[in-house]
């Protein structure tokens, strides 16, 4: 089988889920013994050099100047849609990943007559604070999204909930959707003892502290968990991880918020704006008290297996697919968000969620023998139901249903 995936991530150039997902998805399936699969991968980003399969082309972009900067980003992903769609070789099965590579997946569609697969990382209509970034872009994304969706011959997604939401916003026939969850990798993401490296990020490994690792957006609920920082107990660490602002704007309220809170908090809190290398984030992830996720959209949260496959209890909110990883009271603990409504995922009582977030972190600072129990039950969780072999192998057994379908259509 020649399966031709899109996407507009590919290491080393991850900034999001749908980088990790990619990466990790195209190793295990070119691990798969006897699997007969030759995949070929078109990217934005110029991968990584390697002397193995699968075989990688980066697509250029233009060189045009726009009126309106919102809208570049949106023309360059289209431009580079057609490159795609004139440099992808013959596949049995195109497999797209984000909205990024949607316009050359129905195109290629239509061209080779093939299936189409599309994995949802995340929908357009529960972001609205892309319109930020995109400006009215952001409305022609949506209609590629919707125009994938229902040109699609299956749709993958990547929590049960996240399906629910497709079914909800989208006329899809059910039988076309199927649940595939994101991976860890258990090899990188283990326990690391190692407080030199703690040490070197301004962190003393010595005393406790919460962690944050995210980028500065909306959906990952950053601001609110800053706004929590003054209540947590007193002689605890914060340490956010937390860089790539979606704009200059919410960058300028990161800041002020941090200003804010170390001036309203005894406690230090470290604030970490650049990229953190894996085998150094597997460390401080180790070492961490409690691993925090505080987003107002998530529909899977690979964060938090991160978290979970280093030993660390969590502290997430309950939305999207979060609960299908994080177990309340079992893993860690899941804290309730009732949306503001109208579309919008912000928090109806934003000063409530913060103190219910800090409330929830304090319950497992004070209780170190019950951090333990989590963190070792969380670790167990990640290797039982999310090894990216696992999750490889559901994949490629999906393009081979969805392959023999069309072929008796």
């Amino acid at each position: 089988m020649n399966i031709l995936l899109l996407t507009n991530e590919y290491p080393p150039n991850v900034y999001g889920g749908a980088g990790v997902h990619v990466g990790h998805l195209c190793r295990e399936l070119a691990r798969i013994e006897d699997a007969g699969v030759r995949l070929q991968v078109l990217c934005f980003g110029e991968p990584a050099k390697s002397r193995h399969p699968p075989e990688i082309i980066a697509v250029p972009g233009p060189s045009a100047l726009f009126s309106d900067l919102r809208h570049a980003k949106f023309l360059d992903t289209l431009y580079r849609n057609v490159v795609m769609a004139g440099t992808a070789a013959q596949a049995d099965l195109i497999h797209c990943h984000t909205w990024y590579t949607y316009l050359a997946g129905c195109l290629l569609k239509q061209i080779m007559s093939v299936p189409l697969v599309v994995t949802l990382h995340s929908l357009e209509p529960q972001r609205p604070w892309k319109k930020e970034q995109l400006g009215n872009a952001y409305f022609a994304a949506a209609w590629l999204e919707k125009t994938a969706l229902h040109n699609a011959d299956a749709v993958i997604a990547v929590s049960t909930a996240m399906r629910q939401d497709v079914l909800t916003l989208y006329d899809i026939e059910p039988g076309r959707l199927r649940v595939i969850y994101n991976g860890i990798d258990l090899q990188r993401y283990t326990r690391v003892e190692r407080p030199d490296i703690v040490a070197r990020y301004g962190i003393d490994p010595d005393r406790p502290y919460v962690l944050f690792v995210g980028r500065i957006t909306r959906q990952k609920g950053i601001l609110h968990l800053v706004r929590a920082l003054p209540l947590l107990d007193k002689g605890v660490q914060a340490v956010l991880c937390a860089g790539a602002p979606d704009t200059a704007a919410i960058g300028a309220q990161m800041e002020e918020l941090v200003r804010q809170a170390r001036s309203h908090s005894e406690n230090d809190i470290v604030w970490i704006s650049k990229m953190i290398p894996e085998d150094d984030l597997a460390a401080l992830y180790s070492h961490a008290a409690v691993f925090v996720c505080p987003s107002v959209y998530e529909p899977f949260g690979i964060i938090n297996l991160e978290a979970m496959a280093c030993g660390t209890p969590v502290v997430a909110s309950a939305v999207g697919g979060i609960p299908e990883v994080v177990v309340h009271e079992q893993t860690g603990l899941l804290v309730p968000l009732e949306p503001a409504g109208g579309g919008d995922p912000e928090p109806r009582q934003p000063r409530q969620y913060a103190g219910d977030l800090a409330a929830a972190i304090n319950k497992l600072l004070r209780d170190p023998a019950r951090r333990a129990a989590l963190g070792a039950a969380a670790r167990e969780r990640a290797e039982r139901h999310f090894g990216w072999n696992r999750i490889a192998e559901h994949t490629l057994g999906f393009y081979r249903e969805v392959v023999e379908k069309a072929g008796s259509a």
